[in-house]
Formats: structure tokens, C-alpha cells, sequence
């Protein structure tokens, strides 16, 4: 009797990833915190070892573990986004925790682990790998929401990260069970082909698709299942903020396109108007929102949730021009968001970290290079040329104009206008008024290396950005097979 050895190449980059952080466990189980500092930078290795897996077996199409493994070239490329902004979380991570006694094994094992669920939720081809995928991402977030303990903010993010989380992995999870129910299968490949057909579909399978929408919605945190974004922002430790915003965000983001263009790619008619509404109502309650607060990170938490409804724009426009659009603003949005979070890393008086927009007053004149690199990063989130972030918006805009989504590009230029009050008023504070007590000056070179590595690319993919565009309407283009 012989039996079939299945091809697991495909998810070579996943098992690696999944075997390190089984190893690094190991050696923090037997060394102890001691061991901390080296398993950080053994995580980074890790990391970009799997980078190179990806692009060497990830970015042709090829479907494994019984179909429910899916590999093409959009999800090498955001796979490629989420191992990037776990690298650079890994780095902004190291002086972090050593200063706030946060120096323990688990923390790169933790990251190493759910960056291999959110490899897993990008290239799941079937809805119970999806789920698997995103609770092996969810339980390591819970954590590491909630990593530092003696801080009551930081236990109380992870709570509500927690309970909320495990609401919308629930609503999810029933509508996963309504659509086998109504459509016999779980399978993306399967259900596509049961779709394609005309005629009207039962109400319940519609039910089902609208639930799992809830579940993907609350994991990119657009609005109205926003609600624990602000708060796990402000509580979290800093660095697992900046995995927050980025990581997590790209990989739920690209796990939201592939299950609406695959398996449910002939139902677009009818949840569009669904990511037509949550993106208005994302970019709108981001702006507004995002204008009275006075915490850095609370800001950036709605700053987040804006951008998440600029993002969006791309998936109810469902062409590949919108696709284009997501992967390459999802590529700016990276560099954009490490690099201010790795400026808010920067804020300590006396080592001790402040976190208030006020904080930043006068930092042109005590810390100039520091402010120049905000102000880089604010102006390009804000969508001002000759930024990157400019570009990024351009894409998606124009996108919607071509797929005839007018009244959404409108309102999407509409709120970034907005949006850019409450940018511009940091650089304001930056640079007009009054110096307040200095910051720290020992940045560190990490940090440093970090702020200029993203800095320069923030203003490098405006100069060139052919080679981005190129790549993101490559990708783009295997989820609309001719």
C-alpha cells in the first residue's frame, strides 16, 4: 500500500517560522531572562531567513495540505509587508524592555508565533484554516497585549482585547458554520465554484458571509467594531502597539480581501455596499475622532482606524486596481507607522516614557533631526506631497474614480483634508511653540537606524515608486485570474 508524501514546500516559510519559536522556547525554558536579548535577535534572523522563503516559495501559485494552503504572489507580498513589521518590532522592542524590565524569553516567542498566524490567516484557502490561523495570531496577542504586568493600563488592554477578540472570533466562527451549512463546504476553491452560478442565493448564506465580515472588520478595527483600538493602543507596551498597528493590521487586511475576492468573488454585488459603508464610516469616525485627543498613542489608534477606511476603499471597489492600491498603501503605511512609533519610543524624560501630544512642544529646538523625522512622518500619514503617503492615498482614489466609486473618493479626499488638522498640529507644536523639559538624548543605534531606514523610505517610494507599484499590480493580479 503506498501512500502520497504530501509537498509541504509551499509552507516551508510557516513550519520554519512555527519550528523556531518551538526551539526558542525551548532555550528560554533552560536559560531564563538571561537569554532574552539574544532570542530577540535571533527572532529578527528567524524572520528575515523566512522573508527569503517566502520569495523563493511563496510567490508562485500552488495549493497544499489537502487545499487548505494557498500560496500567489498577494499573499507573498503581504506576507512580506507582515514579516517586515515584525522585524522592525523586534528591533524597536529591545531597548524598550530592557528599560522597563520587560526583558523576558517570551516576548520574541510570542511575536515569532503569531507572526506564523498571520502567515497562516494570508494564505488560508479554506474557513477552518482561516480560523486556526487567526487564533494562533489572537492567543499570542492576548499575551503580549498584556505583557506588562505590573502596569494596570497594559492588563486592562489585554482584557478587552480578550473579551472582545474572542466576541468577534465567535461571530466569525458562526458565520463560517451557516455558510457550510447553506453551501455544503469549507473549502475556498469549492465554494467559489458553487457561486458562480446565476440565480438568487438562500438568505441565510448571506447571513453567514455578513458575520464573518463582522469577525474580519473588528481584526482590521474598522468602524463600528472599532471600539478596542483606542484602548489596547494607549495600554499595550509601545513596541506591541507598533506590531498593532502594522503586523496585525496588514495580515487581517489581506486575510479580508482573499476571503471576499475568493471563495465569495461572485457575491461582490451584494457585500460591497457592506465595505462601501464601513469604509465612510472608518474614515470619517478616524478623523473626527483622532481630533480631540491629546495622547500620541490614542491618536495614532484613530489615525489607524481612518487609514483602515482609506484601505477599504480598494476592497469594495473589487478590481485589480483596487487591490493594487491596498498592497501598495499597506507597503507606505508600514514604513509611515514604524517610524512614528519609533519616534513616540524616543519620548522619555528621565527614563520614564510620556506619551502626551503637549510633551512634543519645542522638540524642533532641543532635538531637531528627531522632529524632522515626525514631521516626515506626519506629513506623509497626512497625505501631503512629496511624501509617500501621498502617493499611497493617489492610488486608492484613483481606483475608485476608474470603477466609477466617485461619491467614495470624494469623501475619502474629503477626510484626509480633514485629517490633516490634526497632523500639522504636531508639527505645529513641534516647532512653533514653546520648549518644554527635553527629551532623553540616548536614542540608542537601533532606534536610530530604524528612524532613518524609514524616513528615507518614506521619501525614496515618492521619488521612485515603480518598483512598489510594479510589484503591488503583479501581486494584485493572481486574485483576478483571466
Amino acid at each position: 500500500m503506498s501512500t502520497s508524501v504530501p509537498n509541504l514546500l509551499p509552507a516551508l516559510p510557516e513550519m520554519f517560522l512555527g519550528a523556531v519559536a518551538m526551539v526558542l522556547l525551548l532555550v528560554g525554558a533552560f536559560r531564563g531572562d538571561r537569554a532574552a536579548r539574544m532570542m530577540s535577535w535571533l527572532a529578527v534572523a528567524a524572520i528575515l531567513v523566512t522573508l527569503l522563503l517566502v520569495l523563493r516559495f511563496s510567490v508562485e501559485r500552488a495549493v497544499a495540505l489537502n487545499g487548505m494552503f494557498v500560496t500567489d504572489g498577494f499573499g507573498a507580498f503581504m506576507k512580506a509587508l507582515v514579516l517586515g513589521g515584525s522585524a522592525l518590532t523586534m528591533l524597536l522592542s529591545l531597548d524598550y524592555n530592557r528599560r522597563q524590565n520587560l526583558e523576558r524569553p517570551e516576548f520574541p516567542v510570542l511575536v515569532l508565533l503569531s507572526t506564523a498566524g498571520m502567515m497562516m490567516m494570508i494564505s488560508a484557502y479554506d474557513l477552518i484554516s482561516l480560523y486556526v490561523g487567526l487564533e494562533l495570531q489572537n492567543l499570542a496577542l492576548y499575551v503580549i497585549a498584556s505583557f506588562e504586568r505590573d502596569s494596570v493600563r497594559s492588563t486592562e488592554a489585554g482584557l478587552k482585547y480578550f473579551v472582545l477578540g474572542a466576541l468577534a472570533s465567535g461571530m466569525l466562527l458562526f458565520g463560517a458554520s451557516m455558510v457550510y451549512g447553506f453551501a455544503g463546504s469549507t473549502s475556498f476553491e469549492t465554494l467559489q465554484r458553487a457561486f458562480s452560478g446565476e440565480g438568487a442565493y438562500p438568505i441565510g448564506l448571506l447571513f453567514g458571509i455578513i458575520f464573518i465580515m463582522v469577525g474580519l472588520a473588528f481584526k482590521v478595527s474598522a468602524v463600528p467594531f472599532h471600539m478596542w483600538t483606542p484602548d489596547v493602543y494607549e495600554g499595550a507596551p509601545t513596541p506591541v502597539t507598533a506590531f498593532f498597528a502594522v503586523a496585525t493590521k496588514t495580515a487581517a487586511l489581506a486575510l479580508f480581501v482573499r476571503v471576499m475576492l475568493d471563495p465569495f468573488g461572485r457575491l461582490m454585488v451584494e457585500w460591497s455596499q457592506v465595505v462601501w459603508g464601513i469604509s465612510v464610516a472608518s474614515m470619517i469616525l478616524g478623523t473626527l475622532a483622532a481630533i480631540n485627543q491629546r495622547n500620541i498613542k490614542r491618536l495614532m489608534a484613530y489615525s489607524s482606524i481612518g487609514h483602515v477606511g482609506y484601505a477599504l476603499i480598494g476592497l469594495a471597489v473589487h478590481t485589480t486596481a483596487g487591490v493594487r492600491g491596498i498592497l501598495f498603501y499597506m507597503a507606505i503605511y508600514l514604513f509611515m507607522n514604524i517610524g512614528a512609533f519609533a519616534v513616540i519610543l524616543c519620548m522619555r524624560r528621565q527614563g520614564k516614557m510620556v506619551e502626551e501630544i503637549a510633551d512634543l512642544a519645542g522638540l524642533a529646538r532641543t532635538q531637531p533631526a528627531l522632529a524632522l523625522a515626525f514631521g516626515i512622518f506626519m506629513f506623509s500619514l497626512a497625505g501631503v506631497p512629496p511624501l509617500a503617503g501621498f502617493l499611497a492615498k493617489f492610488y486608492i482614489f484613483v481606483a475608485a474614480i476608474d470603477a466609477n466609486f466617485v461619491v467614495l473618493a470624494v469623501i475619502g479626499v474629503v477626510t484626509s483634508a480633514v485629517g490633516c488638522y490634526y497632523y500639522l498640529r504636531i508639527v505645529k507644536i513641534m516647532y512653533f511653540d514653546e520648549p518644554t523639559a527635553s527629551f532623553d538624548r540616548s536614542i540608542g543605534p537601533v532606534l536610530s537606524t530604524v528612524l532613518v531606514v524609514t524616513s528615507a523610505a518614506v521619501l525614496l517610494f515618492f521619488v521612485y515608486p515603480a518598483p512598489l507599484a510594479d510589484s503591488a499590480n503583479a501581486a494584485a493580479a493572481t486574485l483576478f485570474p483571466e
